[in-house]
């Protein structure tokens, strides 16, 4: 197999503005909200960021070559790579903010993020020597259903957006994309769609502005157009960083346990989500065609995000969700090293902020959306067919994250009521000393007719309980009524220690997980799910004495 062959171009697009959005939320998130300097941000954090990119993307790269040798054939594809953006989001909003606003001190922030990122590298790494037994018993229909739940909503939809919100600049874009893509047609001089959409993107955006100069266009027309102000402000923050070693920051920030324990209960699940994600998008790879061992794709993954940490980043790196989107692509092994290359020239010469003012996201929205769509129809098309309403159940507990995700966001936009008081008002009267009333058993709030509660609680472990699901339906096609009453035991289990379903809400759209032995925060209202975690177990009874019952039955008897 080639080092690179032309359609690796097209991967390296879709990766690479997918790795670029990842970058620009970490400075916005940690400028905007963590009250971090750019000192620390493009000369600490992004450099130790991107060298962890680089060292699993080289790593991801080799592997393909390696399975390439090994099967003799030239159309393998590397495992994908990238800033870990669920970890991001959680790590930004429930360890480095609250940490910040204790202490008023972004430095602190900063080295609390610090031990997330390493903590949840090393879970993923111990994760990666028991990751493998659990893939062998584990249909593949509940593997791959969550990876399409989340690329329906948080790939997909998110990028889709994108896109009708910018159509001037990212509706052609999507045409080239779709038509290159769906329909094969080779554009001319043989250039890669996903190439040539970046391109026309990024070219129309900056035609805008000339434009603007010559006639008073409507705000319709000139939303889009680029933005020479940020190329000019982003040129300050071009320089050479070299990563820095954090490694004796970690050390002192270690000894400080009284602070760091609190947060285990961010760091342990979101480390464990990672490790089922992971394994997810390896299982991924292997039903598009490219069989690779699980314990050290794994445990590279872990290493990544552990150098990460020792480099100053607070971010996890994970395997990416997407293996058969960009394999359908035509990359081979070459996207992967020219992504981490080049994210890695940017970082430590302080270019990432120039490159986004140049290359506006839009341009690039139509790959990622159509890889979203191929992991999407994978999920389907590479499992059995009679386990097809399985895949469909693993769909919900993702989407509902997604409208989790999509509410309280629009919540903490607009102001007004807290989630506390859209959820549970009376938990908040309480909290507040007004009246000793307590707390509902089971809020009912309702915004348009959706039970937000019920949102909440699907959101809470949803990767966890798209599985499980998911596995669960499709033992019960398969008969299998012994194994499916072990998934409901498991998701039982999960849910009485808080991994699953039991949330808490507290100082307005502060959002966490409840586990068993953790104590609620002052005034939060607290939900641990116990009658969830009778019902899967209620499931389990059933499935059990049915199993028993029908085990002579013939397949059909009861329709």
């Amino acid at each position: 197999m080639r080092v690179f062959v032309k359609r690796d171009l097209d991967g390296f697009c879709g990766l690479f503005v997918d790795n670029l959005v990842q970058l620009l939320l970490i400075v916005g998130l940690g400028a905007g909200l963590c009250g971090m300097s750019s000192d620390l941000l493009f000369r600490v954090i992004l450099p130790g960021t991107a060298i962890s990119i680089l060292l699993g993307n080289v790593f991801y790269a080799w592997q393909a070559h390696r399975l390439a040798k090994k099967t003799g054939r030239d159309d393998v594809t590397a495992l994908p790579f990238g800033i870990n953006t669920p970890s991001l989001i959680v790590f930004v909003f429930f360890v480095i903010k609250p940490e910040f606003d204790r202490t008023g001190d972004a430095m602190a922030a900063w080295r609390m993020g610090l031990l997330a990122c390493l903590g949840s590298g090393v879970i993923e790494f111990v994760g990666a020597f028991v990751a493998e037994p659990i893939r062998r018993v584990t249909p593949r229909a509940a593997l791959l259903s969550t990876l399409a739940g989340i690329a329906i909503g948080f790939i997909s939809m998110t990028f889709a957006l994108q896109i009708f919100n910018k159509p001037l600049i990212a509706m052609l874009p999507l045409a080239i994309v779709l038509v290159g893509l769906f329909s094969r047609v080779s554009l001319p001089l043989g250039l890669p769609s996903g190439f040539v959409a970046v391109l026309v993107g990024t070219a129309t955006a900056w035609l805008m502005v000339p434009l603007m100069k010559i006639a008073a266009l409507p705000d319709w027309v000139t939303y889009g157009a680029a933005n020479v102000a940020a190329v000019t402000d982003s040129l300050a923050h071009v320089h050479w960083s070299p990563p820095v070693w954090c490694g004796e920051t970690i050390l002192d920030t270690l000894k400080a346990m009284d602070k760091w324990v609190p947060f285990l209960s961010v760091v342990i699940p979101m480390g464990l989500f990672n490790v089922v994600g992971s394994l997810q998008n390896i299982e991924s790879a292997e039903a598009a065609g490219d069989k690779y061992s699980t314990m050290p794709s794994m445990a590279v993954n872990g290493i990544a995000t552990i150098v990460a940490a020792l480099l100053g980043s607070c971010f996890p790196t994970t395997i990416y969700i997407g293996h058969p989107g960009w394999k359908a692509l035509g990359a081979r092994a070459g996207y992967s090293t020219l992504n981490g290359l080049v994210i890695t020239g940017l970082a430590l010469f302080g270019l990432v902020g120039l490159v986004a003012a140049v290359v506006p996201i839009e341009a690039g929205a139509a790959i990622v959306l159509w890889i979203g769509i191929i992991i999407t129809a994978q999920a389907f098309q590479a499992t059995p067919n009679e386990h097809a309403p399985a895949v469909a159940v693993g769909l919900f507990p993702a989407i509902a994250a997604w409208g989790a995700t999509v509410m309280m966001g629009a919540f903490g936009i607009a102001g007004g009521q807290t989630l506390q008081q859209v959820v549970s008002p009376a938990a908040v009267v309480a909290a507040e000393g007004e009246t000793a009333t307590p707390p509902p058993a089971k809020p009912k709030a309702e915004v348009n007719g959706f039970l937000v509660h019920g949102l909440l609680l699907m959101e809470r472990g949803y990767i966890f309980t798209c599985m499980i699901l998911a596995a669960a339906s499709a033992c019960l096609i398969d008969r299998k009524f012994g194994a499916a009453s072990v998934w409901m035991l498991f998701a039982a289990l999960f849910t009485g220690l808080g991994v699953m379903h039991a949330y808490q809400i507290y100082t307005g759209f502060a959002f966490d997980y409840l586990f068993r032995f953790v104590t609620p925060a002052e005034g939060a209202f607290a939900y641990r799910a116990d009658d969830i975690a009778i019902g899967y177990l209620l499931c389990a009874i059933f499935f059990f004495l049915i199993g028993r019952w029908a085990k002579d039955q013939p397949v059909g008897a009861g329709h």
